[in-house]
C-alpha cells in the first residue's frame, strides 16, 4: 500500500475522530442521521474506497465511545443505540457516580471494539465460500430480515402490517419515475429513499408545524436547564482495563462475541436483551447497573463494527442493519456504488485490515481519552453552543440536494413523501431496521409475492 493512501487514510480517520466526537455528543444525534449523509458526499465525491472506509470506521467508533456522555452527565441518549443505557446511567448518577459511568460506557466501546475486529475478519473470511449462495438469495433474506426484526420489535403487530403498504409505496415511486422519464427505466432509485426513511421523524414534525392548531397544541418551553456537576481528571491516558472489574471484562468480552455472531439481527434488541440478561445477575443497585452499562456498550460497539466489516468483505450487499443504515453508501451510492460494484469489489483484504486498524484505532484512542477526562467540557459545549436544531437542518438540507441530484425535482417531492410516511410508521413503532430491510426487498416482494 502506497504512504500517500495511508496517510490520507489517517487524515480522514482524524477529522472524523474529531468531528464524530463533538457531533456524538449531542443529545439526538443519530448514528444513521449524521454518519449516512457524510459518507455519501464522501462517496460521490470520488475519495479512493480505502480513505472512506477509514473515515466510516472512524466516525462508528467515535460516535459509540463518546455516546457515554450525554447519557451519563445529562440522561439524554446521543442516537438510538444509547437509549438502552440512560435508566442504568442515572442509576449511577444518582449515588454521584457519574464519571464512573462515563468510564464504564467508553472502556465497554473499547473492548468492544478489539475484539470485534478480529473477529469479524475471521467471520467474513468463513463466509467467503458461502457469498454467491447468500447473495441469490440477499433478496429473500432482506423480506426474511424484515419480518424477524418486526417480530423482534416491541410492537410486532404494526411493523408487520406495514410491510406491504410500504412497500407498495417504495416501488409505486419508482414505476412512477420510470414512466415520466424522470430516471432511465431499470434505475433503482434507492439511496435518496433510504435518507428519507432516515429523516422521517424529523419530516414528519417539520409538516407539523405547518398546521395550526397542531403546533399551538405543542407544549412551548423555556431555555432548558442542565445541571453539570463535577469534573472528571484523568492524570494519565486511562486504561480501560484497570477501569472495569474482570467480571465487566469478561461478559463485555462474552457480549462482543456474541454481537459479532449476530450481526444480522436488530443491534437495539440485542443491546437491551442481552445487557439486561448478565446484569441482572447483579443484586446490588450499583454493580447492577455498571455492568449492565459496561455490556451493553460493548455488545453495540461489535455489533457495528460486524455489521458493517462481514458484508462489506463476504458479501458486498449490505445484509444487516448496521450496513443498510449509517453503512448503506458504502454499498449503493450511484453513480459511483451500486450492488454489482462497491467497496466490496474495488478493495482488497490489506486495505481492508489498514483502513480498520486506523481508522479504529485513532477515533478509539483520540475519542476514548476525550470522553473520559474532558467529558464535562464537551457536554457544556456542546449544551451551550450548539444547537441541535442545526444538526438537523444540516443533514435535511444535504438530503434535499442529493435528492434531486438522484432524480430532479419530482424526487424532491418523492423523498418528502416517503419520509412523511417513514416517520408516521416510525412513530407507531416501526423500527428503522424493519423500514430500510422493506427498501432493499421491495422488488422481491412486488415481483414474487404481490
Amino acid at each position: 500500500m502506497e504512504i500517500m493512501l495511508i496517510f490520507q487514510m489517517i487524515l480522514a480517520a482524524t477529522i472524523a475522530a474529531v468531528m464524530y466526537t463533538i457531533i456524538g455528543a449531542a443529545p439526538g444525534a443519530d448514528e444513521t442521521a449524521t454518519i449516512a449523509p457524510i459518507t455519501l458526499v464522501l462517496v460521490l465525491s470520488g475519495l479512493e474506497p480505502a480513505v472512506i472506509l477509514a473515515f466510516f470506521i472512524a466516525a462508528i467508533v467515535s460516535c459509540k465511545l463518546i455516546d457515554s456522555v450525554p447519557v451519563s452527565v445529562a440522561g439524554i441518549p446521543a442516537g438510538v443505540m444509547s437509549t438502552p443505557m440512560v435508566e442504568h446511567a442515572m442509576v449511577l448518577k444518582k449515588h454521584g457516580l457519574t464519571d464512573t459511568s462515563i468510564r464504564k460506557i467508553a472502556s465497554g466501546a473499547v473492548i468492544g471494539t478489539i475484539v470485534s475486529i478480529p473477529v469479524s475478519l475471521f467471520l467474513a473470511n468463513a463466509l467467503i465460500p458461502f457469498a454467491n449462495i447468500i447473495k441469490d438469495y440477499g433478496n429473500l433474506a432482506f423480506f426474511v430480515g424484515a419480518i424477524l426484526l418486526a417480530l423482534m420489535s416491541k410492537h410486532k403487530w404494526i411493523s408487520l402490517a406495514a410491510i406491504l403498504p410500504f412497500t407498495l409505496l417504495i416501488q409505486g415511486m419508482r414505476f412512477l419515475y420510470w414512466e415520466i422519464g424522470a430516471v432511465p427505466e431499470g434505475t433503482t432509485v434507492s439511496t435518496s429513499f433510504f435518507l428519507a426513511i432516515t429523516i422521517g421523524p424529523v419530516l414528519l414534525t417539520l409538516f407539523e408545524l405547518l398546521n395550526k392548531d397542531k403546533r399551538n397544541g405543542m407544549k412551548h418551553y423555556d431555555k432548558k436547564t442542565i445541571n453539570l456537576k463535577g469534573s472528571y481528571e484523568a492524570g494519565k491516558f486511562p486504561n480501560p482495563l484497570k477501569i472495569l472489574t474482570k467480571k465487566e471484562i469478561g461478559y463485555s468480552i462474552i457480549t462482543s462475541l456474541i454481537g459479532c455472531i449476530t450481526f444480522i439481527l436488530s443491534p437495539v434488541g440485542l443491546t437491551v436483551f442481552f445487557g439486561e440478561l448478565f446484569a441482572s445477575r447483579e443484586k446490588d443497585e450499583v454493580k447492577k447497573a455498571s455492568l449492565a452499562v459496561t455490556t451493553m456498550e460493548a455488545l453495540a460497539q461489535s455489533t457495528y463494527m460486524a455489521g458493517i466489516l462481514i458484508p462489506l468483505i463476504a458479501l458486498g450487499i449490505p445484509l444487516s442493519p448496521v450496513a443498510i443504515g449509517p453503512g448503506n453508501p458504502l454499498f449503493n451510492a450511484e453513480p459511483v456504488f451500486n450492488l454489482e460494484h462497491n467497496m466490496h469489489h474495488l478493495l482488497s483484504m490489506g486495505d481492508y485490515l489498514w483502513a480498520t486498524i486506523i481508522g479504529a484505532g485513532i477515533a478509539a484512542t483520540f475519542t476514548f481519552f476525550i470522553a473520559v477526562k474532558y467529558s464535562r467540557q464537551i457536554c457544556t459545549f456542546v449544551f451551550k453552543k450548539i444547537p441541535h436544531e442545526a444538526f438537523l437542518g444540516l443533514f435535511v438540507s444535504l438530503v434535499l440536494l442529493l435528492a434531486f441530484m438522484d432524480g430532479g425535482f419530482i424526487n424532491i417531492i418523492g423523498v418528502l413523501l416517503i419520509g412523511i410516511v417513514a416517520g408516521t410508521l416510525y412513530r407507531l413503532g416501526v423500527s428503522y431496521g424493519v423500514l430500510f430491510m422493506i427498501l432493499y426487498s421491495a422488488p422481491w416482494i412486488v415481483q414474487t409475492i404481490l
